[in-house]
């Protein structure tokens, strides 16, 4: 299956701190700059996402996503639950979760906020769900990866 056909595709949305800020110069450069990147998820994963904001019972809470540096290659790929209001100068991504016949209402969509310096790096890239025999979880599918280790969860550029 050609997965650049079945993701779902977002470019940042402009948070909310930054329309509210007094100084409109700010953000309109803010919306203009997060034009520019984007960050791809699979509609499984989405699904997936969803699924798991749910069982907690925090259906607004979102999934931050970003790379911190450590790991055995460079780089390490963080997915977090987080409940708290975007940072004023976070990307915001945001993807439709797709309706199963079992749920009770639309699902809505899954946030994604993303801080500035994980989207250089993660520019491009697809969140992707993937279930095999050996493996079941999330994978990032990185353009701009160089290398990674074994175990798919850090890298280099």
């Amino acid at each position: 299956m050609d997965m650049q056909t079945t993701t779902d595709s977002a470019r940042a949305d402009v948070p909310a701190a930054a329309v509210n800020e007094s100084n409109d110069k700010s953000a309109e450069r803010v919306a203009a700059e997060q034009g520019k990147y984007s960050f791809h998820l699979s509609p499984m994963a989405a699904r997936k996402l969803y699924e798991s904001l749910n069982k907690p019972g925090t259906p607004h809470a979102a999934v931050r996503v970003g790379v911190r540096g450590g790991g055995c290659s460079g780089y390490s790929y963080v997915l977090e639950f987080d409940d708290r209001e975007p940072r004023s100068r976070d990307l915001v991504f945001s993807y439709p979760v797709e309706r199963k016949p079992e749920d009770d209402a639309a699902p809505g969509a899954v946030r994604m906020p993303c801080d500035k310096k994980s989207i250089l790096f993660l520019n491009g890239s697809t969140l992707a769900w993937q279930k095999t025999l050996m493996y079941q979880g999330f994978k990032f599918e990185n353009p701009q990866e160089k290398a990674s280790c074994g175990c798919n969860e850090s890298f280099s550029v």
